[in-house]
């Protein structure tokens, strides 16, 4: 699946668009005043989660991505999004082999985690040859390796308010820290782990060094880079903008990218 997703909202527009040209620009105007109202923030929130659900409804949640074999490789694994986040703090943490690199575990858990990647790469490990799909419209097949995200969860205790896990990264896009998120189905399913080795080589910098997420039922945009924290939460409101992730807020990216 190559093809980029056109949310909800920017089809409205494009309409609104085409209504304006055809002289009904009053009908329109005053749209955004309209959207910052607190009674259609919640209607729209309302909506945003009804799409959730029902986008969650059409797929079988519990089955596998296909995966391959290692004559199936691509030669080249290409780098989505960041590709070397800035600033000296990564930059210092790169030159000493990320050996003091910490993922955060909080929120909703009954004991929070510190793990270094010492820590990480001591727990039982999955190796696991998948398609990656970018919405730029290329795919690449990789090996990647990492503890499940579920035996991080449970080595945390996540309480069963817990209905999102968000994914909090080092690489800024503008003024902004990435972060990105899933439902429960999605953190506890077999093949959602947290890599640090790509073809049995660690993890290259492009690639999301230390440690990236691997959603292999998702479009590649979900699968967040350079983590630094998950955090379990009852409700996506109040992170970022509430849609669940970096580019959801920014540009209408759906939450669901299912696969």
């Amino acid at each position: 699946m190559t093809g980029l997703i056109l949310p909800r909202r920017r089809l409205i527009a494009r309409a609104g668009g085409v209504v304006a040209a055809a002289g009904a620009l009053p009908l329109l105007a005053g749209c955004d005043a309209i959207n910052e109202a607190p009674a259609v923030r919640k209607i729209l929130s309302m909506g945003e989660e009804m799409n959730r659900a029902s986008q969650r409804a059409l797929m079988n949640r519990g089955a596998l991505a296909r995966e391959f074999t290692v004559a199936d490789l691509s030669p080249v694994f290409r780098s989505n999004g960041t590709s070397l986040p800035d600033g000296e703090d990564y930059a210092a943490q790169a030159r000493a082999g990320f050996a003091n690199w910490r993922l955060a575990v909080t929120g909703l858990v009954a004991r929070p985690l510190s793990l270094s990647m010492a820590d990480i790469r001591a727990m039982p490990q999955r190796t696991q040859i998948t398609r990656h799909d970018c919405v730029e419209g290329w795919s690449a097949i990789g090996g990647w390796t990492g503890p499940q995200l579920r035996r991080i969860l449970e080595a945390a205790k996540v309480r069963n308010s817990a209905r999102y896990i968000v994914f909090r990264c080092a690489d800024r896009i503008g003024d902004a820290l990435y972060y990105e998120s899933c439902d429960m189905v999605d953190a506890l399913h077999p093949q959602t782990i947290l890599a640090w080795a790509l073809n049995g080589e660690i993890l290259p910098i492009a690639n999301g060094a230390p440690l990236r997420l691997r959603i292999e039922r998702q479009l590649g945009y979900k699968h967040a880079k350079y983590l630094t924290g998950i955090e379990a939460v009852a409700s996506l409101d109040g992170i970022g903008a509430g849609k669940g992730g970096f580019w959801e807020d920014q540009v209408d990216y759906e939450w669901y990218a299912g696969i």
